[in-house]
């Protein structure tokens, strides 16, 4: 079963200094657990964020696109980035989540992917996809 595990942690302020060694270790852990999903062969995707200072919102409101900088809510954590897995079960996506360097100072939230009917995916032939 796929899972997409959502990283969220504190976002750093934009002109917080990291020391050097900070920084290495920060992304020799991130390595290490990006090299373990990989050697499960569980591994799909996986991207870092920018911050959300960069985001853009898009909302229809009275059949009119409204446009506005930044994230749609504001919260404590905010996503950073994701990793795309296909685990036996939720259990190995648990397990996997708990070995995430941000566990300890953030959140993992790990959401089933919805397996839609490819004819859903495509839209060859369609209109619009039908609503749920």
């Amino acid at each position: 079963m796929r899972y997409l595990l959502l990283i969220y942690e504190p976002e750093r302020p934009p002109d917080a200094e990291i020391p050097p060694e900070v920084m290495k270790a920060e992304m020799d852990a991130w390595g290490a657990f990006t090299q373990e999903v990989r050697a499960r062969d569980v591994m799909r995707a996986g991207e870092a964020l920018q911050p959300s200072t960069t985001a853009t919102s898009v909302r229809i409101r009275d059949g009119r696109t409204v446009v506005t900088d930044g994230p749609f809510a504001e919260t404590k954590e905010t996503l950073g980035g994701f990793y795309l897995i296909d685990c036996r079960d939720l259990d190995e996506a648990i397990e996997l989540s708990a070995m995430m360097p941000n566990a300890g100072r953030g959140t993992v939230e790990i959401r089933p992917i919805w397996e839609l009917p490819q004819d859903y995916a495509s839209a060859e032939g369609r209109e619009a996809v039908p609503a749920h």
